[in-house]
């Protein structure tokens, strides 16, 4: 019979043994592409209107300089980045229900556009795109998909556009990561892509008694093949 001692020493060393998630690992080759979600003034503009709350995260993660170093990396290799933006229209405004979230961008009129098929009032607003990013986005390497409407791209053309590309992995950035970041890791890899996500190109909002940034932090962790910082991305990509 074996020892109370024995089974104890077991049971921990079984318990440890399951704790150890195992870092699957990320290549990057040809079917590579980068997504980025939401780069846009309303998340990572000192003047957007979810500052307040995301601003901490921002700063801490240097999420804003991060994301411009994705879209460098990208160029200099040759690698697709596909914008998965976050826009309302009048008619989302009348939605009959939301949740508590989506109650609060209706609310503070986060991502709004005047029409689907309207540019008035669109340069420099809160939909738009953070004005250092510009000058990548207008480039042929970027392609802009459809908004998304609440958090993933099950509504968007995200996923059609990769699968046109042939593109099988996805390296995954953008805000906010607790909510739109961690929507789109869920789906695309429901959707069979290989994801891996850059853990402090993103950011989520602080608030007392919650971090969202904590939370996408470990829910990356649990979902993605891997979690690049920047600076292993580069060093990735420079080999």
């Amino acid at each position: 019979m074996k020892s109370l001692f024995t089974v104890i020493v077991t049971l921990v060393i079984s318990a440890n043994i399951f704790a150890q998630i195992p870092d699957p690992g990320f290549e990057i080759d040809g079917t590579t592409a980068i997504v980025i979600t939401d780069p846009q003034n309303d998340f990572l503009s000192p003047d957007g209107v979810t500052w307040g709350v995301v601003g901490e995260s921002v700063t801490k993660n240097n999420t804003v300089e991060n994301l411009e170093t994705l879209f460098k990396l990208a160029k200099a290799n040759g690698i697709q980045v596909f914008i998965s933006p976050h826009y309302y229209f009048k008619h989302d405004h009348g939605w009959k229900f939301e949740g508590a979230l989506e109650k609060l961008m209706h609310n503070i009129n986060m991502f709004d556009r005047a029409a689907p098929l309207s540019l008035e009032g669109f340069e420099g607003s809160g939909a738009d795109w953070l004005e250092q990013y510009k000058k990548y986005i207008e480039q042929d390497f970027v392609t802009v998909v459809g908004p998304h409407k609440v958090f993933g791209p099950e509504q968007n053309d995200l996923s059609l556009q990769l699968r046109k590309q042939k593109i099988d992995k996805v390296i995954l950035a953008g805000m906010s990561g607790n909510l739109c970041v961690e929507s789109h890791l869920r789906e695309l890899l429901e959707d069979g892509f290989e994801i891996a996500v850059v853990g402090d190109a993103t950011a989520s909002a602080i608030i007392p008694g919650d971090d969202g940034n904590a939370a996408a932090q470990t829910n990356f962790r649990f979902l993605a093949s891997h979690v690049y910082t920047t600076k292993e991305l580069q060093t990735a990509m420079n080999k």
